[in-house]
């Protein structure tokens, strides 16, 4: 029966390509990052890989990239590219965010801005008259911010009473104003499993701003929750040659006898003092407030 030689059915792979070996046609081998396959025998020492003759290439070596290892320092750097290639960005400190700087032309890390910005907190743990919530000589910036939100939190009496409600007043320079210049309309709701009623109601030159619709007892099942919106700061605040009344904006809702009666109280209105406001105090026509979280933030001009 007749022989017949197929020589070589599949290349082989000779590694790294070496002067002092022979080649065969289809064999492979690498030199220099790149990879080439003999296509003419030849014997040992006699025919480098660059002679095209006998060898073609593969796998061309592509361009050297950057050394990550060498770049990347620190632990939590970050890798990023800019207009010349990789480059390091050192991590930011505690509480600061990722950003791009003002030309967008990179990254960078930064303090997060908000227009609307934490200020202050006031808890309530035990009976007292009043509850200032103020920020003189400390958080108040009436240059920066247009106005201030108030925002309460299981605000409770300790006089069981549909005559003890709460009521507040615009600080001055850290003090109420207790002058009969508040002007407000207001409208009052009630209701229960059975019945609801609403009334409205105005006041004109009083001495104080109403806030709650019935008593609070001092449980958590009959307790207060709303907020109280300084719309404005008062005085020249647009810098022009008028002055200008904190106007304000409030809405409460509280509940008591075990939630069986429910009370809201929304109200708008205005102080008519042109000074720069510094806060506001909370008060209890009857008892003491003796229960609640009042948290105020600023919203920036």
């Amino acid at each position: 029966m007749a022989t017949v030689n197929l020589g070589r059915i599949k290349p082989v792979f000779r590694g790294a390509y070496s002067g002092s070996t022979a080649y065969v046609v289809d064999d492979i081998v690498t030199h220099s990052d790149e990879t080439y396959i003999c296509i003419q025998a030849h014997g040992a020492g006699t025919q480098a890989v660059t002679q095209t003759a006998y060898w073609s290439k593969l796998a061309a070596k592509g361009a050297d990239g950057t050394n990550v290892a060498t770049t990347l320092t620190t632990a939590g750097d970050i890798l990023y590219r800019d207009g010349s290639g990789l480059q390091r960005l050192p991590k930011g400190t505690a509480g600061q965010v990722l950003k791009m700087n003002s030309g967008a032309t990179a990254p960078e890390y930064g303090d997060l801005s908000s227009d609307f910005v934490k200020l202050a907190t006031v808890n309530v743990s035990s009976g007292v008259s009043t509850v200032a919530i103020d920020g003189n000589g400390s958080w108040i910036d009436n240059t920066l911010y247009g106005g201030y939100k108030f925002y309460l939190r299981n605000i409770s009496t300790t006089n069981d009473s549909s005559s003890s409600v709460v009521r507040f007043r615009i600080n001055y320079s850290g003090s109420a104003n207790s002058s009969s210049k508040y002007y407000s309309f207001a409208k009052a709701s009630a209701g229960n499993s059975s019945s609801s009623s609403v009334s409205a109601s105005y006041a004109w030159q009083a001495t104080e701003f109403g806030l709650s619709f019935n008593n609070m007892d001092s449980e958590e099942s009959r307790s207060g929750y709303g907020i109280i919106e300084l719309l404005n700061t008062g005085g020249d605040e647009n810098g022009g040659s008028g002055s200008y009344y904190p106007n304000i904006v409030s809405d409460f809702f509280s509940h008591h006898s075990n939630s069986t009666s429910l009370y809201n109280y929304q109200q708008m209105g205005y102080i008519s003092e042109n000074a720069p406001l510094s806060g506001i105090t909370l008060h209890a026509s009857g008892g003491n407030i003796d229960l609640g979280t009042i948290t105020v933030y600023g919203r920036k001009k």
